[in-house]
């Protein structure tokens, strides 16, 4: 791997090849304020807030669209920078609720940590409102424009990352705002409900309408189809209260799709079976795994050749599917085989 050294406000930083210089510095510990950076997207630099000065280079660059290389010399907190990121945030909380204590992003908002980076102790900026409904015509997650940055991650996810493009920005100047095409609800877009719009959200704009802080995770793999994703389960109790994809699994480096971000509520639902079921006497009655494996075994002797059928799982690796049908044809004597990927 290709490296290179820069120096970001005296201190050396090494770092591979390709690398901004935000990133750069983000991997070495030093934070540079930012909200529309996000580490699967490409750079935007809208927000303004990761501006830095660089040694030879005027003005001052956002540091999210400036490339690491050798012997660049970076300083991320002069006065010049300072100036232009407070008078940045302010404009950012002059038309932003102010409602911390029962936002849904709060512990976990990124205008709130810039906000206390800059050091904003007061608002010197007439206070204003954008009147937008919320939209919760979504079935997972709310969307409130009231509280959006413009900083373009839900619409850059949306079309980057899961490629649907299913929002945009329309208008301009202070009426600019992301919209679905012909700024109808998001029910009626092309939204695929993925929620990689939600869990890039550096605030409350987009938030899921189930959440709850869990108070532990459990690293586990997607159950939905064969694909294996990584996740973590956000666990309260007994109970699953939050997804998040796993950024290491090599099968989907964090993303997640709609069934296996928000479709986890079969997991605590009463009517779930979780032990084999035998039929004795007309009625159903629980046993284990080799009880219920013996009744099948012995049963299938009463069903020869295409009497029988074999139900494969799109749940199961395609090996384990593989398995099945050979089963069927080889042993069953039957080709009647068939899947429940119809979810």
């Amino acid at each position: 791997m290709d490296l290179v050294t820069l120096t970001i406000d005296g201190q050396k930083v090494t770092g591979p090849k390709g690398k901004s210089v935000l990133e750069a510095a983000l991997d070495a510990g030093i934070y540079i304020p930012n909200l529309c950076h996000d580490p699967d997207l490409k750079p935007f630099g809208a927000c303004r807030l990761c501006v830095v000065e660089i040694e030879g280079m005027r003005g001052l660059p956002a540091s999210c669209t400036v490339t690491a290389t050798d012997g660049l010399t970076v300083r991320t907190d002069g006065p010049k920078v300072h100036q232009v990121q407070k008078v940045a945030v302010e404009l950012l909380l002059a038309d932003h609720p102010m409602e911390c204590l029962t936002c849904a992003a709060s512990g976990n908002c990124g205008l709130l940590r810039v906000a206390s980076h800059v050091g904003i102790d007061h608002i010197r900026l007439k206070k204003t409102q954008r009147d937008y409904p919320i939209d919760d015509s979504n079935p997972f997650f709310y969307r409130d424009l009231a509280k959006c940055v413009l900083c373009a991650r839900c619409v850059r996810a949306c079309q980057e990352v899961v490629g649907v493009g299913a929002i945009d920005f329309a208008h301009r100047g202070y009426q600019r705002k992301v919209a679905t095409f012909g700024d109808r609800p998001l029910a009626e877009s092309r939204c695929e409900s993925c929620g990689e719009c939600v869990v890039r959200c550096p605030v409350g704009a987009l938030v899921p309408k189930r959440r709850a802080k869990p108070s532990r995770e459990v690293k586990t793999v997607c159950a939905y189809c064969g694909v294996g994703c990584g996740m973590y389960l956000g666990v309260r109790g007994n109970t699953v209260v939050s997804v998040r994809g796993d950024r290491q699994s090599p099968v989907n480096h964090g993303l997640l799709c709609v069934k296996g971000r928000f479709g986890n509520d079969f997991i605590n639902h009463p009517d779930r079976l979780t032990t084999p079921l035998v039929r004795k006497d007309g009625e159903l009655r629980p046993a284990t795994w080799d009880e219920a494996l013996d009744v099948v075994a012995s049963r299938l002797k009463e069903y020869p050749g295409d009497a029988s059928a074999a139900i494969a799982s799109a749940k199961a690796p395609n090996e384990d599917n593989y398995v099945i049908q050979k089963f069927a044809r080889a042993v069953m004597g039957t080709n009647n085989v068939d899947h429940c990927a119809r979810l």
